[in-house]
């Protein structure tokens, strides 16, 4: 019994009783929901949000916010769409280039507010347009459509069942994130400064490089979400990464994810991520309107942060008993 109430206790036991209960009332009023073809589509949908939402996680976990996730996503998109299409490339040594870029994009982020001091909401805002104005100066707003067909294959065929082959290199992110966050000692670093910055600096953790770090984690992250994105559109798209904001807030709150930094769960946001394209997919199958979807997702980050805010509360009203 007690197990069971410390399981309760966990961040990722709210969203894992949401999940299977959207999943059971759905897959009841509409059966289609649990067809192959529909869960298959939740798995390419998952595949690539779950990065984005991670790219977002990492910067949360450190106190910060990343403004900018979609911009290099669209960045490293655009870039490993064009090296294969114009330089002629082959698409593995144009990933990783294009991989790079968001490393690199994302470090510079990290190097900006670590060296400055300024905001990371007004450093990621400048850089999102900085970003976005690259990506349109080198598109012409023109898609790339020069896409091997070996990556079109990865992008959008499946390995067993209905397990796209894109849903690998995600569950790969999801154990090394984990890994990171609770055994490597720049995953400590990085839950330290978000956690108490000035504490973590007295205990000897280089505060300026754990946040370029973070932002680095953060750039590669999204970059690979944008690879994969032009994977499974077939299309080096100029408007990848244009939507992504919302959503990447979105699953690491839902998952439990303090934004005053310090606190965040892997397992907590993939299922949050889950309950995104739940939610998305059924006011498909209901035929609502889609657009409604940015709504239900601002309603849903405010109910997390309520709930958040509330457990705070609790908690320091516990420790002040104490």
């Amino acid at each position: 019994m007690q197990v069971v109430m410390r399981q309760m206790q966990t961040d990722w036991f709210g969203p894992l009783a949401v999940t299977v209960l959207a999943v059971a009332i759905i897959g009841t009023a509409a059966p289609p929901f649990l067809s192959t073809l529909n869960v298959q589509v939740l798995l390419f949908a998952l595949a690539t949000n779950t990065l984005i939402a991670f790219s977002q996680m990492i910067i949360i976990a450190v106190g910060q916010m990343n403004l900018s996730v979609g911009a290099i996503g669209g960045l490293s998109a655009i870039a490993f769409a064009g090296m294969m299409q114009v330089w002629g490339l082959p698409a593995p040594f144009a990933a990783v280039l294009a991989l790079g870029i968001g490393i690199a994009a994302g470090a510079l982020n990290g190097i900006f507010i670590a060296r400055t001091g300024i905001s990371a909401f007004v450093i990621t805002l400048a850089s999102l347009s900085v970003f976005k104005g690259i990506n349109s100066g080198i598109t012409r707003a023109q898609p790339f459509y020069g896409i091997p067909e070996t990556v079109k294959a990865f992008g959008n065929n499946v390995m067993i069942g209905p397990l796209p082959w894109l849903i690998l290199p995600t569950v790969l992110v999801i154990l090394g994130l984990w890994f990171l966050l609770n055994r490597m000692p720049l995953g400590r670093a990085i839950l330290a400064v978000g956690g108490n910055t000035h504490a973590a600096e007295l205990s000897g953790i280089s505060v300026s490089f754990t946040v370029v770090a973070a932002h680095a984690i953060s750039g590669c992250l999204a970059a690979l979400a944008g690879i994969m994105l032009v994977a499974r559109l077939q299309i080096g798209q100029p408007s990848i990464g244009d939507d992504w904001l919302i959503l990447s807030f979105a699953a690491p709150v839902i998952g439990g994810a303090v934004l005053s930094g310090g606190h965040v769960s892997v397992a907590a946001t993939v299922l949050g991520v889950a309950i995104v394209a739940i939610i998305t997919q059924a006011l498909v199958l209901f035929h609502i309107d889609p657009y409604l979807v940015q709504v239900v997702l601002g309603a849903m980050i405010l109910w997390a942060v309520g709930v958040n805010r509330w457990r705070e509360l609790r908690i320091a009203k516990s420790a002040k008993r104490i």
